[in-house]
């Protein structure tokens, strides 16, 4: 991975840097993170940084990335500046130390708290903002703060329309507060060292991808096998669509079949669909046959599995 040269140049990468310090410069906030490229996602321990994923720096490792991986995390420009939001959070946690204050300890919780393997999201409560998706925020208190710094970056009086009577209001207030005192400030942890920065990566893409797959987050893994090689085939057929891409092409459609559904609902059917997916990569499966009639049977087979769920209480996401 060292050797592809790549660089921040990708004009998605440049115009959102540079938005994000557009945001922090309208707050009247000095502090601006040094970005990098790596492997995935991250703001280490530390170090008041981001650390971008090196396949956003090309066209073509992005479409590498959405064929193995069936997405692109912050592929899409809006995506990419919501999680810019977000790391930023942590940077500037990691800046000022802001974890050590009590009132952070009273709304957030202990930053040193262990990170769970996995964690059961209440969609329906108004503790926390929403921003990533899978109600990130309620996984631990520092991805808590981060979400919730993300949304008081946007704009001020967006989030406290959006949040007016819900308890996440007060922690947007406290951090509201909080950046109001970092004003012109500059901050006490400076380094700008760049963790696991792609240029030091000897990792190839194969391996890099074949580790993703094998210890990417999953559901039980075996738990539609049934209904899925029922509706799908094992069998290569000429000019059959994978799958796993053809669910993910007929995502949107499928979700408007069971419209009706929404909240806990909505949010289970995204779980349960994100594991169907994967599964039919797993399995190669291949979609044969009609199409109209395939994407209405998966339908019924998405819904009959969603509701399994919710009576199961398997609505748990892998960290």
């Amino acid at each position: 991975m060292c050797d592809l040269g790549l660089t921040l140049d990708a004009p998605m990468i440049q115009q959102g840097i540079e938005r994000l310090y557009a945001d922090l410069l309208r707050h009247g906030l000095r502090f601006r993170p040094h970005v990098w490229l790596s492997s995935e996602w991250f703001s280490p321990t530390g170090v008041p940084g981001i650390a971008i994923p090196f396949y956003l720096a090309h066209p073509r490792l992005m479409r590498l990335e959405r064929d193995l991986m069936l997405e692109v995390e912050g592929g899409r420009r809006r995506d990419f500046l919501r999680i810019m939001r977000h790391e930023c959070g942590h940077a500037i946690q990691t800046a000022f130390r802001l974890n050590r204050r009590k009132r952070w300890h009273e709304l957030f919780g202990r930053s040193s708290e262990k990170y769970p393997e996995s964690y059961r999201p209440d969609p329906a409560s108004r503790e926390y903002v929403q921003h990533l998706p899978m109600y990130y925020a309620q996984s631990h208190p520092d991805e808590d703060f981060a979400e919730t710094f993300a949304v008081w970056l946007g704009s001020r009086s967006a989030w406290r329309r959006r949040y007016k009577g819900w308890p996440a209001l007060d922690k947007l207030q406290y951090v509201d507060e909080v950046m109001e005192d970092l004003r012109g400030e500059s901050a006490p942890v400076r380094t700008r060292r760049r963790v696991d920065s792609v240029s030091q990566i000897k990792t190839t893409l194969r391996d890099h991808y074949e580790l993703r797959m094998k210890y990417g987050p999953h559901g039980a893994p075996d738990i539609y096998d049934v209904d899925l090689r029922r509706l799908f085939v094992a069998e290569r057929v000429k000019g059959a669509e994978p799958a796993s891409r053809f669910l993910r092409r007929n995502r949107t459609l499928v979700r408007q079949i069971i419209s009706r559904w929404t909240g806990q609902y909505q949010f289970t059917l995204d779980h349960v669909l994100e594991d169907m997916i994967r599964r039919c990569r797993e399995l190669r499966l291949y979609a044969v046959g009609d199409e109209d009639d395939l994407r209405m049977q998966f339908a019924v087979l998405l819904a009959v599995q969603t509701m399994h769920s919710l009576f199961n209480r398997r609505d748990w996401i892998n960290m």
